[in-house]
């Protein structure tokens, strides 16, 4: 049912259950799993030119991180990627790509204190993405 699980990650802890309920999945399936951050192409380009450079490759390394971390908690294979662009419409691009059966996402990522119900980038993905997405919320207190 599930043989390719795309986790799409940005490192934040509200994102760390996401994380955690697709490797689960991805375990009781054997599916492999596709950990992607995106480095997002708007915030790098609305930076000043001085520190364009030096933000682009703290992102990058943040992005890196954070599918390390994936890989770290993972009892399955995983296949890891950072891409730059527009957040969701990379992910959907992802997923159709390595022809993902789902991709797995928190509700709230690192600007997740702006968004009362879903953050922008999961209802983006939830609207546009070619295969089901599970969203998966943080739970109080944690």
């Amino acid at each position: 049912m599930f043989d390719t699980i795309v986790i799409a990650t940005d490192g934040s802890d509200s994102v760390r259950r996401a994380v955690d309920v697709a490797l689960d999945l991805a375990d009781r399936f054997d599916a492999t799993v596709h950990a992607l951050y995106v480095i997002d192409s708007g915030e790098v380009e609305s930076s000043p030119d001085e520190v364009r450079d030096d933000l682009r490759d703290a992102l990058d390394s943040r992005g890196r991180e954070a599918i390390e971390a994936v890989e770290h908690d993972a009892t399955v294979p995983v296949e890891t990627a950072v891409r730059e662009g527009r957040p969701a419409a990379e992910i959907s691009a992802y997923a159709r790509e390595v022809d993902a059966d789902a991709v797995a996402t928190g509700t709230r990522g690192r600007h997740g204190e702006n968004r009362f119900l879903i953050g922008s980038v999961a209802e983006r993905v939830v609207r546009t993405c070619p295969v089901p997405v599970l969203t998966v919320r943080q739970l109080s207190g944690e």
